[in-house]
């Protein structure tokens, strides 16, 4: 059957359909050994020779969901120019081969949930502006916002022109340090904005000491620690889905990648030595119903190190 090349090249695990999308437009992209740059072309996966930059794509791979906890300095990248260490890095090092990339964005400086896969619909859909999939994050700031300024982050902040969407932003607690009072604030936010959070409190002359996310959408995850990942249940990629607004999807597609024969669950791993994780608040709210699941890690579940 005839479809998007970008759609192939998704559903095969070579990148996200907006990665894909560029590939095709840099001339990369080849069907039956001509070059393709229009993004409207279709073709079909069972008869057709596709390649990307002369390797030839495989049919349609299952699918891998990977929560992972991202320390802090690491890039969310599968490569830097700058050759930092990334999160690819860290699955290589705990033994995951299959092309994953990192869903949306945590910068250098921060750490905390990453999801990253090789099912590039969802990617889409967890980060288009339209379902508005939340991400909260524990953030410690430099000095005491006062109402007014946690009015104004609440509300919206002007960056480079352009107007935040409405937060949900809490101080939870005061901590006396060396350099003075520093306060911990929950944010939650739905857009992904590069640097967001940061730029925000920088806006209010509150800058953030240090910044991390303890929830994509429904998942949260209180017992990860820095540089450990694992693999989603198969629960909580449905859960996943509902929030991207993906009501349907194939039994193949929904079931996380199993790697190894350590069956559904994988291996705990330990964190990077010394990059202790405050725990002043608590990773999320409690919940009811199925987002309250999510939290709790099924029996037998471990984790990888990388």
């Amino acid at each position: 059957m005839a479809e998007r090349l970008q759609k192939i090249l998704s559903a095969a695990g070579v990148a996200s359909r907006r990665t894909a999308e560029t590939l095709i437009q840099q001339g990369r992209v080849s069907v039956n050994g001509r070059t393709v740059t229009e993004l409207g072309t279709k073709a079909d996966a069972a008869s057709d020779d596709i390649r990307v930059d002369g390797r030839r794509v495989k049919g349609a791979q299952r699918r891998r969901y990977l929560l992972l906890y991202k320390p802090r300095g690491y890039i969310t990248s599968r490569s830097d120019p700058q050759h930092r260490p990334t999160v690819i890095d860290l699955l290589s090092k705990g033994g995951v081969r299959e092309y994953v990339y990192p869903v949306g964005r945590l910068d250098y400086d921060s750490e905390g949930l990453l999801i990253l896969t090789s099912d590039g619909e969802l990617a889409a859909g967890l980060t288009h502006p339209s379902h508005g999939v939340e991400r909260e994050y524990e953030v410690r700031v430099r000095g005491v916002p006062d109402a007014h300024d946690v009015d104004r982050l609440s509300k919206g902040i002007s960056l480079e022109g352009r107007r935040t969407a409405p937060a949900r932003v809490k101080v939870e607690d005061v901590i006396e340090a060396e350099s003075g009072s520093q306060a911990v604030l929950t944010f939650v936010i739905h857009e992904g904005r590069n640097r967001q959070v940061r730029d925000m409190c920088d806006a209010i002359g509150h800058p953030v000491v240090r910044l991390r996310r303890v929830r994509i959408g429904p998942i949260t995850d209180e017992h990860i620690r820095p540089g450990e990942f694992r693999d989603l249940t198969p629960h909580e990629v449905a859960l996943l889905r509902m929030s991207a607004g993906q009501t349907r999807a194939s039994a193949a597609s929904e079931a996380p990648e199993r790697s190894g024969a350590q069956g559904p669950r994988e291996r705990r791993r330990k964190g990077v030595p010394g990059d202790e994780v405050p725990r002043t608040i608590k990773a999320a709210p409690p919940r009811t119903g199925s987002a309250a699941r999510s939290r709790r890690r099924p029996a037998g579940d471990r984790l990888r190190r990388g």
